[in-house]
């Protein structure tokens, strides 16, 4: 039986969730930009080709409504004015952490050391875990968009690993992403439970399947 000596996690959808009116702020980008609302939020996330490979919001933003407007026979609408609109508009710092996160991370500090590996950029994901009170938990914490290879890439990983003293097949990575989070940490040798947001796993083989974040804490037991 395996025994984790340290454990990282994801932090957006992993340990917290935003609680900002999306919808909300949707509608008011396009209020903003006088252009009649089409579609919704949830229709922007799904035009939106993974998380931002680059530090231009906007652009990012832009190429989703840019998809959306042709989805919609839309193609006089600026998609780069609403995606300054929505930007404008984002409150990192309105973000609540998941039912048992709390109690998963106690119970990763109790196996030892435990680090956060995000895609997302400091100066972005640094609001977020002020706003959650959980800064003091992590060790090392590797903002990914700021190196030059992200998740899935093992660069951010074996960074984190490197920090804490830890060898990649004594440490657990906890995600809900099978497409950064599970790959990456299995391309880094890391053993990896997918917090699972959808049904089966498809391509990906993670070495646990938790239905929620305090799985965590039974999971780590056992292991013990």
């Amino acid at each position: 039986m395996t025994t984790f000596d340290a454990v990282l996690f994801d932090l957006d959808g992993t340990l917290c969730h935003r609680t900002q009116d999306t919808e909300r702020l949707y509608h008011e980008a396009f209020d903003s930009a006088g252009v009649e609302p089409f579609a919704g939020a949830e229709s922007l996330w799904a035009c939106l080709d993974g998380p931002p490979e680059h530090d231009d919001q906007v652009g990012y933003l832009g190429a989703g409504f840019a998809r959306l407007a042709a989805q919609h026979g839309r193609s006089e609408v600026d998609p780069l004015a609403l995606a300054a609109e929505f930007t404008d508009r984002i409150d990192d710092s309105q973000v609540a952490l998941r039912a048992g996160a709390k109690e998963a991370l106690d119970s990763a500090r109790a196996a030892g050391p435990v680090g956060l590996v995000t895609n997302g950029p400091q100066r972005r994901q640094a609001v977020k875990l002020d706003a959650l009170g959980i800064r003091e938990y992590f060790e090392t914490t590797v903002y990914a968009y700021d190196l030059p290879r992200r998740k899935p890439h093992a660069a951010p990983f074996e960074r984190a690993l490197d920090e804490i003293g830890v060898e990649p097949a004594e440490a657990l990575y906890v995600g809900n992403s099978l497409e950064y989070d599970v790959a990456g940490a299995q391309n880094a040798g890391l053993a990896a439970a997918w917090l699972r947001d959808e049904d089966g796993s498809g391509a990906y083989d993670p070495e646990y399947v938790l239905d929620s974040i305090e799985d965590l804490c039974h999971l780590l037991e056992a292991e013990q």
